[in-house]
């Protein structure tokens, strides 16, 4: 028996072949959502970067309805800091006009902005448990494959009559293969998952940060 590719393939029984696919479906899916979620990330960190300045200008002047307008466009959708910004500025905006006092209407800003981190946070997050799921069952589902090549190995001994190395390869080198096969997307998603989800860590440490300059911004308007 030759080892080349096509050759092991053709050698490969029906369900080998089947956990061979599927795993790869797996890994084409893993591939989608890093990249996809990295195209996210990068527009995110973008468009942050872009109108934190603009907004930062318009607190310090107190302008705080334009702030407002700014953060809350539909452009600005993508940006975590224009997220964040805008919940804090429209929960104070609201707190005033619901005759809340001084400390209310920062506490109520400061449950706006945590309202939005956490609901960004969560839009970041998706497929990274997708992720996860395929990082910690692709080594079970290559033990399928595992279990088909020795089953393989088996049944040539069993029509040649012999225990020799040329009865078991073909068997032997299927179960390698998708063990191996397994091994190599868990890795893969694991190595994105952990990837995306520190990228996410990031982006909210940065959410933390923008919150917290907002409500100093409105404790000193306060006291002021």
């Amino acid at each position: 028996m030759q080892f080349g590719l096509l050759e092991m393939w053709n050698a490969m029984g029906a369900l080998a072949k089947s956990v061979a696919i599927l795993l790869l479906f797996l890994s084409v899916i893993t591939i989608y959502l890093f990249i996809e979620r990295q195209i996210v990330f990068a527009k995110a960190r973008k468009k942050s970067k872009n109108i934190a300045p603009k907004l930062a200008s318009l607190l310090k002047a107190g302008k705080i309805t334009e702030a407002l307008t700014l953060s809350s466009k539909k452009d600005n959708k993508g940006s975590h800091l224009a997220r964040v910004t805008a919940s804090g500025i429209k929960e104070f905006i609201t707190g005033g006009e619901a005759g809340l006092g001084k400390i209310q209407k920062i506490e109520s800003a400061q449950r706006g902005c945590d309202r939005a981190h956490a609901t960004f946070a969560q839009e970041l997050k998706r497929g990274l448990p997708i992720m996860a799921t395929v990082a910690t069952s692709s080594p079970f589902i290559g033990l399928f494959g595992t279990i088909a090549g020795i089953i393989n190995a088996f049944r040539g001994m069993a029509l040649t009559g012999s225990g020799g190395i040329g009865a078991v390869a073909g068997g032997i080198a299927e179960a390698l293969i998708t063990t191996a096969f397994g091994i190599g997307v868990a890795i893969l998603a694991l190595w994105c998952y952990n990837g995306l989800n520190s990228r996410t860590e990031v982006i909210g440490a940065e959410m933390d940060n923008a919150a917290s300059e907002v409500i100093d911004f409105f404790v000193r308007e306060e006291e002021a």
